[in-house]
């Protein structure tokens, strides 16, 4: 795993497969997003290295259940103490208590995602004892106030947070920047894509200048104006 520093308050977890962010506040961390089954151990590791404590981590906040974002966070918790919260919709799929729906992949998509899930670990993950159920419009308390976004079409329950005041929006899985030359792109391996597009041109709307995505490479400057030219292109 790499840790990233995007801005004084922000650093990025990068995985094998898929990635976290660790944002700052005086007194406390969030995460966003656990990785895979296994992450925990990695993610305290990282967060001493950072010079804290893993007890720092208040929160982890999933934008979905799928086991790249979810795997690590019953781990991490039992590790940190750390709250786990998720949309109401997703929060039963991570709780284990129900297998969450599989994507409806496109054709083109069906190579890609078997390449992917041959790098995922084959062990099952360990759920977290209890996961918070989010809703559209609730603000969570980091980063100046952390508005949560109900953006569903890659999973019922996907969700993206925006930090309105540090101008900082977490897409999760409705987009994705590509690994060639960082393009701004709808997310794959969705639910209901027709929804998803729906959803990538809410974000769109936003006035976001730093977008983190749960896969390809952060924007650190002119988020907003990027998605906006890939909304409108489609």
């Amino acid at each position: 795993m790499d840790v990233i520093e995007l801005l004084p308050r922000l650093h990025l977890l990068r995985f094998p497969v898929g990635q976290a962010y660790l944002w700052h506040d005086e007194d406390e961390l969030t995460l966003i997003d656990a990785s895979t089954v296994g992450a925990g151990r990695a993610i305290a590791d990282a967060v001493a290295a950072l010079g804290r404590a893993p007890g720092d981590v208040r929160r982890i906040v999933l934008t979905h259940f799928h086991e790249d974002h979810a795997g690590g966070a019953g781990e991490f918790a039992a590790l940190s103490g750390a709250e786990v919260l998720a949309h109401r919709l997703d929060a039963p799929f991570v709780r284990g208590e129900l297998p969450g729906p599989p994507p409806r992949f496109e054709e083109w998509e069906l190579p890609i995602h078997a390449a992917a899930a041959r790098q995922l670990p084959q062990q099952t993950p360990v759920p977290p004892a209890a996961v918070t159920g989010l809703s559209d419009g609730d603000v969570l308390d980091f980063g100046g106030g952390a508005r949560v976004i109900h953006v569903p079409g890659h999973t019922d329950g996907s969700i993206a947070l925006f930090l309105p005041g540090e101008g900082v929006l977490f897409t999760g899985d409705t987009v994705a920047a590509s690994p060639v030359d960082g393009t701004v792109l709808p997310g794959v391996f969705n639910l209901d894509r027709p929804q998803l597009l729906a959803s990538f041109g809410r974000l769109a709307a936003l006035d976001a200048d730093v977008a983190c995505f749960g896969h390809g490479d952060p924007l650190l400057k002119g988020a907003a104006a990027a998605l906006r030219a890939t909304a409108h292109a489609r």
